[in-house]
């Protein structure tokens, strides 16, 4: 039964209470008849007999052919600004004269510091680390050029490595993922940035020379996310690895890089792959995956993952987050592999292993994860349903053939930032996000905690390679030491308020380890 009670409702105008018995007007509204139905047939036609607005057509044909160029198709999320000059053109100053950076906006600081403020509060490791050694200042006489994703994360890292005594020029690794008012916070500090959200191939490049190339400056450390800014010195600056020390390599693909440039006897100083560390495999690539694909997808198309059907290719750690997660939200999951292990632990896990071909024209979502070439072809992107979402959760822009699209008879059109609808002819379409490149930083963020981990062992890479003895590591490629990993973990155990269980001699003597670890042999799997 209704209540009685009264209920009372401020008029916000006159602040006068007008008193209303809901258990008397509520029957009423419920026995009203509905509302006859809406004419949308002609409103349609009073809609099209309204003016249109001057140059809304050659608008709308120039914003799909500027989504085949890079820059003039990419918008910030954080920059509201309709001003279109290339950062390139402009000539900028922070606070204290210096003009050695490129940003987009140095006005923005002030919103890049609060944000690089936050991200500390979830990067204990980093933070501990820059407490215990900046009065050692590991880092002292470090050169260190950088080309990772400019965020808030980066910005942490960059300020660790600054009071552990080193010098930083940083570039981005990715033409979508700069944060522009973090880039314009770190430029105000001081440290020389080029990169902003946007960038063309052209400026991508440009932005790694000005790190490299600058007069009285000369690296002799490199800080690498996918391998780019390692191949362009050895291109351009090859004179340069005289006084290089070491390489830290965090991606799939920077690594297989070196890993050829190894066995090819190219190699000229040693490298640390930090993508394969424990604390990086299992952490970053697993469970940063887990959360950020939903968020990159929800943040771009709005969908519900309840039903959808999709494929993920790839089933390593990056690939095991991403079916994870879109399981739990009830997503029907199909995994593609090459490698029988992880191919037997996806089926293991409830996946349904298949090709490619022979769910390509069902599925509503399709991404891949596995760092290779052309793993979605024109020939699949041209089977592909309508309204079919393609996307890339791997480092590379080189798994979706999105070259092939770039043909006069598809149409592109933008629908918002980092969300392009390509239409074949008889009105089919596919929804590209950020144009086959990282999805999770391309179009969202990526959880602060998890990055804390891969970049306190960036870190801790950057100290072993600059501080080893000479002769320690040779011109080749090495895996963290598991001292290391475990270090980097221990870091973060705090903020769990974890306790560890330590051996007893005889425990330690029966295992045959020493109490402090490490624990585990390289060989083990986690």
């Amino acid at each position: 039964m209704l209540s009685s009670k009264k209920k009372y409702i401020v008029n916000s105008n006159s602040g006068i209470k007008a008193q209303v018995r809901l258990s008397s007007c509520l029957p009423v509204l419920l026995r009203r008849p509905l509302p006859p139905k809406i004419q949308f047939a002609d409103q349609k036609q009073e809609f099209n007999k309204r003016p249109t607005k001057i140059g809304r057509r050659s608008l709308s044909r120039s914003i799909s052919q500027s989504s085949t160029d890079s820059y003039s198709s990419a918008a910030s999320y954080t920059d509201s600004s309709d001003d279109e000059t290339s950062p390139r053109d402009k000539q900028q100053k922070n606070s204290k004269g210096s003009s050695d950076f490129c940003v987009k906006n140095i006005k923005q600081a002030e919103f890049g510091r609060r944000e690089i403020e936050i991200a500390e509060q979830e990067m204990p490791a980093l933070m501990a680390l820059r407490k215990r050694a900046q009065g050692e200042k590991p880092l002292a006489g470090a050169k260190i050029v950088g080309c990772t994703h400019i965020t808030a994360q980066t910005a942490v890292l960059m300020e660790t490595l600054g009071a552990l005594g080193a010098q930083c020029r940083w570039a981005a690794c990715n033409i979508y993922s700069t944060l522009n008012e973090v880039a314009a916070a770190l430029a105000e500090s001081g440290f020389p940035v080029f990169a902003w959200k946007g960038e063309s191939e052209d400026d991508f490049w440009w932005c790694i020379d000005r790190c490299v190339n600058v007069e009285g400056w000369q690296p002799n450390m490199i800080l690498d996310d996918g391998g780019d800014l390692t191949h362009w010195i050895y291109k351009k600056y090859p004179n340069m690895f005289k006084k290089i020390k070491g390489i830290v390599e965090e991606s799939v693909t920077g690594v297989h890089r070196l890993y050829q440039l190894s066995k090819a006897g190219k190699l000229c100083v040693p490298a640390m792959n930090v993508n394969d560390s424990v604390t990086k495999q299992k952490f970053d690539n697993l469970y940063c995956c887990r959360e950020s694909i939903l968020d990159g997808l929800k943040r771009t198309t709005d969908m519900m993952f309840g039903g959808k059907q999709v494929v993920v290719c790839g089933y390593g750690e990056v690939g095991k987050g991403c079916c994870a997660a879109l399981k739990a939200m009830g997503s029907i999951v199909y995994v593609t592999e090459i490698d029988p292990i992880c191919a037997l632990q996806a089926c293991m896990d409830g996946f349904r292993l298949v090709k490619l071909n022979e769910v390509i024209r069902q599925v509503d979502i399709v991404i891949t994860c596995t760092g290779n070439k052309n793993v979605v072809t024109r020939e699949h992107l041209d089977r592909m349903k309508n309204s079919c979402i393609v996307c890339n959760m791997g480092h590379s822009n080189t798994e979706i053939d999105v070259a092939s699209l770039r043909t006069p008879e598809l149409t592109w059109e933008r629908v918002r930032s980092q969300v392009d609808h390509v239409i074949w002819p008889d009105g089919k379409r596919i929804v590209l996000l950020a144009e086959g490149r990282l999805l999770n930083l391309s179009c969202s963020t990526v959880p602060t905690f998890v990055l804390s981990i891969t970049a306190t062992t960036q870190a801790l890479a950057l100290i072993e390679l600059y501080n080893a003895p000479e002769g320690r590591y040779k011109q080749d490629v090495y895996l963290l030491p598991k001292k290391m990993d475990e270090y980097v973990a221990s870091l973060h155990l705090p903020t769990f308020d974890a306790h560890l269980t330590e051996l007893t001699d005889e425990q330690a003597k029966y295992l045959g380890l020493n109490k402090n670890g490490p624990f585990k042999p390289n060989y083990y799997r986690y």
